[in-house]
């Protein structure tokens, strides 16, 4: 049973160069909001610092577009370059129409564009990938704000990595969950009961997606709020990943 939660936006992070240390980072604009990290809080932090803090930056200038991208950029109106590195991020195209490219990324995720992504980049010819393990980022900047406050790894904090997606039939975008460490990103209820007794078969909830979600409330795209944290929710502790949370291809009724 959860009460309230709360959700703050951790301000002042600033520009992200590679090579930054996230957790520190984190740690310290906690310190001066004067908020002291405690055994429960959840940390979504967007995708955007971690690919920055990791180098996984591309600049366009060097980049060498194949006839394949010209063709499409021209046709489509689109950077060709920009094209280029959709497809060399791409494990397979799923869908390429009206200039828009739905990929399938190395990490099984399937989103716009490969998650390459020119927003909130320093320089006008810069573009950003996906962390390559987003999973191993989470648990990472988790280790290390473990460390900053004096605990160890029984110190139950979560970090969920998240990123902007569109979605099939739904206008609009929403924060996704790509790496989870410290819960259980699903909280299944089959099995269970309902409060009229009946057993429930298919509910299944995306509860680290929901997390994301709801930090992008307070983050906002154009605010400069890379993190937010999530106080109140009693997650389920485990190692966590945001693997469970794709769906088995054997079970996939649209591929």
């Amino acid at each position: 049973m959860n009460g309230e939660i709360r959700i703050m936006p951790i301000q002042g992070i600033g520009e992200i160069p590679p090579g930054s240390d996230l957790g520190l980072l984190i740690f310290q604009a906690m310190q001066a909001q004067q908020l002291k990290l405690q055994r429960g809080d959840i940390l979504v932090v967007t995708q955007k610092i971690v690919s920055k803090a990791e180098g996984r930056v591309v600049n366009l200038d060097e980049v060498q577009p194949s006839a394949f991208a010209r063709a499409f950029a021209q046709e489509f109106n689109k950077d060709a370059g920009h094209v280029e590195v959709v497809l060399r991020e791409s494990k397979r195209i799923v869908r390429m129409d009206h200039g828009v490219l739905i990929s399938e990324t190395r990490h099984g995720f399937i989103c716009a564009n490969a998650g390459v992504d020119e927003s909130n980049v320093n320089g006008a010819r810069a573009l950003t990938l996906l962390p390559l393990d987003p999973d191993r980022s989470a648990s990472q900047i988790r280790a290390r704000l473990q460390e900053l406050a004096g605990e160890g790894a029984d110190f139950d904090i979560v970090v969920i990595i998240s990123d902007t997606w569109g979605r099939p039939w739904r206008e609009g975008q929403v924060n996704m969950a790509i790496g989870v460490a410290g819960m259980e990103a699903l909280v299944d209820y089959r099995g269970q009961s309902d409060t009229y007794g009946y057993q429930m078969h298919v509910s299944l909830i995306a509860a680290a997606e929901e997390l994301a979600g709801a930090a992008e409330l307070v983050m906002g795209k154009i605010d400069g709020v890379p993190v937010a944290l999530l106080r109140g929710y009693a997650y389920q502790p485990a190692t966590g990943s945001g693997k469970t949370l794709l769906r088995n291809p054997a079970t996939d009724m649209f591929r």
